[in-house]
């Protein structure tokens, strides 16, 4: 079953970082479809498995862009 998420990442200052968070989100298995927008610095994340939202958040602090909870 499909999942998606939108949320906050404060780190985000730049399309660079966006770009960052896309290209690494969009290589984990399962990962669909990723956007994001630096202005409003959220990401939107769809999935199915084996992704789920604990291992995107996990890659996410890996990567040093922790989502806000």
């Amino acid at each position: 079953m499909m999942q998606s998420k939108t949320f906050t990442v404060p780190n985000i200052g730049c399309d660079g970082c966006v770009r960052t968070i896309v290209n690494e989100l969009s290589a984990q298995p399962g990962v669909v479809t990723v956007t994001g927008d630096k202005d409003t610095k959220t990401i939107t994340v769809q999935w199915d498995a084996p992704a789920s939202w604990e291992t995107i958040q996990a890659k996410l602090v890996e990567i040093e862009y922790p989502p806000l909870s």
